[in-house]
């Protein structure tokens, strides 16, 4: 559900057999996370405790999955029970976690409260923690009882966070839909304002997007040769640019350098054009995503190496012929890996 005002629809999402209720939210949404906890409350139909976790990615480890398990455990939550995820990507992606292993699988409505989980993080029903090994390498698929993304939210989100999160609405403009590139390119500025029409049809357009190629291909098949896979575009080398940064870097501007390494990739490997590749240069940078990174690039392909694409030594990524026309470049050359990234070094 896409609106505004929407978070009187918790509520009606939640279904009746519940008798408990149990509010994760991370500790920049304190307020908000017990006011809604109060609001189910006081309704008298559950009881209702709030898990505060860490903000960003810091909440996404072992240790705090730990955590909200034994507060699950000390209140008795039953499979009929259910998690609310209230926050940004990381929030819903833990979350969605916790719901996915505990007693095997609960109910779990989403509540994101960023762009980047808006169109992201909490449709799909991909769930997950990171370890030192990599982001995302440890998780399940667990579908959600309801999506509420309410556009309200989006109004106090600083500025940073909504271009950060334009990063997966473009994606799924190159991978599926060009009239969000037309968006973009039309008022670049305009589309970054939280009330403005143009963002609210391109958050609808990306989910769109997003929920036609999840019906395909819920759980990332290794035996389908492009179904969900579609929706990692940029993020292959992006995911391996966060965990070589700490996490310091945020997830859109990471996936922005991947979204223009694999065009320079698909363009050395002759797939793609000059025009298109130039055109993921345009539409990135003028919303205010980096185009380029100057990392260690030894470090960034060990992280590449485990990427979860990659099958066996054989590395895999997701390209473009075309805009939305994507498909699959299985063990590149080496050099063509390697002059790629010296494509988008700073």
């Amino acid at each position: 559900m896409v609106g505004r005002g929407l978070f009187a629809e918790v509520m009606a999402a939640i279904p009746a057999s519940a008798a408990r209720v149990a509010m994760i939210h991370p500790r920049a949404l304190r307020a908000t996370g017990e006011q809604m906890r109060e609001d189910l409350a006081t309704t008298g139909r559950y009881s209702a405790i709030s898990i505060e976790i860490p903000d960003a990615e810091e909440a996404k480890n072992v240790e705090v999955l730990n955590y909200c398990w034994s507060v699950l455990g000390d209140n008795g939550f039953t499979r009929t029970d259910v998690i609310v995820g209230l926050g940004g990507g990381s929030t819903t992606d833990l979350a969605g976690f916790v719901a996915a292993t505990w007693l095997r699988g609960v109910p779990i409505v989403q509540v994101p409260t960023t762009l980047l989980g808006m169109v992201d993080a909490a449709v799909g029903g991909k769930t997950g923690i990171n370890t030192a090994a990599g982001k995302n390498l440890v998780g399940a698929f667990h579908e959600p009882t309801a999506v509420i993304c309410d556009l309200d939210t989006l109004v106090e989100l600083p500025r940073a966070e909504i271009i950060s999160g334009m990063a997966e609405v473009i994606k799924c403009g190159f991978i599926a839909d060009p009239v969000i590139l037309q968006r973009v390119q039309q008022d670049p500025a305009g589309i970054l304002e939280p009330q403005s029409p143009a963002l609210a049809d391109a958050i609808k357009r990306a989910i769109t997007v997003k929920a036609n190629v999840v019906a395909g291909d819920l759980t990332e098949s290794v035996d389908v040769v492009l179904g969900r896979e579609v929706l990692n575009y940029g993020h292959t080398l992006g995911h391996a640019i966060e965990l070589h940064e700490r996490y310091r870097w945020r997830h859109g501007p990471a996936i922005a350098v991947g979204m223009v390494y694999v065009a320079e990739l698909a363009r050395l490997a002759g797939r793609l054009s000059d025009a298109d590749v130039d055109l993921h240069r345009e539409v990135l940078s003028s919303v205010g995503l980096p185009i380029s990174y100057d990392g260690n690039f030894p470090a960034l392909l060990d992280a590449l190496r485990r990427d979860k694409k990659t099958r066996g030594d054989t590395l895999r990524f997701v390209i473009l012929s075309a805009v939305a026309h994507p498909e699959m470049l299985i063990g590149p050359d080496p050099a063509l890996v390697a002059a790629a990234y010296a494509q988008v070094q700073s």
